[in-house]
């Protein structure tokens, strides 16, 4: 009578376990069992270990290259051991360690969750810094979309300013360098698209749009020929004799001044500044690529 309740209440705790998810998840295999009467609770409830054990096993695993059971670790210290100290390191660990998996979504929502709730930790810099690098490995073609861009920029942004003093400022200002330049490329690969279709009004707000908020990066002096290029195919000469005057003044020796000037010679032109254009006040915060 005494086994008959105590398979009973084995099967009812086993369905309450069940019925609450617990199984979802890793599960600790006791043994196997014959008939459900013999099996033993144990079998799905997920084993504790000490967070210090699970923490050094997943640190050995990620320096062995085991990544994927190096996240489970990471992850089984947030379930077990949630107010612990390990619990804190392993939740940068896991971002860390998702990132080097290619897993950047997985990486990033880590990464954030770890900044909000430890903003002042000596890590949240770094969380910050996985968080920009997530979206920097994801940026694509100047053909595609540039969401992931302008993310990155954003996101290392945030790392400069909240946290200047970070060994990983550095890196992060050359990331949104390179995203700034990577976001006037669209821009130039747009505005060439409506250049090549005669559709002028179209390319010159494209090339504009470089040169007044990405003056600094490497392709302001093309950005400045196809305005000279647009400008004189609509007749607009005195804007375009502007822009090539702007682009030989801070790029005398580039192709593109050259071309410009070939251009406007072929029209009786030469370049020549207009001070009152928007070209003329642009051309000064120029700085190079």
């Amino acid at each position: 009578m005494l086994f008959m309740r105590a398979a009973f209440e084995t099967r009812r705790l086993r369905n309450l376990v069940l019925a609450a998810g617990v199984v979802s998840a890793p599960l600790v295999l006791s043994g196997c069992a014959s008939t459900d009467d013999d099996l033993d609770l144990s079998t799905y409830v997920e084993q504790t270990e000490p967070a210090d054990a699970l923490y050094n096993q997943a640190l050995a695993n990620m320096d062995a290259g085991r990544l994927t059971e190096a996240s489970r670790k990471f992850e089984a210290i947030d379930r077990q051991h949630p107010y612990s100290e390990f619990a804190r390191k392993s939740m940068v660990m896991g971002a860390f360690a998702n990132y080097r998996q290619g897993k950047y979504d997985e990486a990033i929502n880590a990464a954030k969750r770890y900044v909000t709730l430890y903003p002042t930790s000596p890590d949240a810099a770094y969380a910050q810094y996985i968080v920009g690098l997530s979206y920097f490995r994801q940026i694509r073609d100047v053909t595609q979309d540039q969401k992931e861009t302008r993310r990155t920029i954003e996101a290392m942004e945030e790392l400069v300013q909240r946290w200047p003093e970070s060994e990983y400022v550095d890196d992060g200002r050359e990331k949104i360098r390179f995203a700034r330049d990577q976001l006037a490329g669209k821009e130039m690969q747009t505005g060439r698209y409506y250049l090549e279709r005669r559709e002028y009004i179209a390319a010159i707000k494209r090339f504009r749009y470089v040169v007044e908020n990405y003056s600094n990066t490497r392709h302001i002096e093309e950005a400045l020929a196809r305005l000279t290029e647009a400008y004189y195919a609509m007749g607009l000469t005195t804007e375009a004799q502007t822009a090539a005057a702007v682009l030989g003044q801070n790029y005398p020796d580039s192709r593109w001044y050259q071309d410009s000037y070939k251009l406007l010679q072929s029209g009786g032109l030469q370049p020549r500044e207009n001070s009152g254009s928007w070209l003329s006040k642009a051309g000064k915060l120029i700085t190079g690529a």
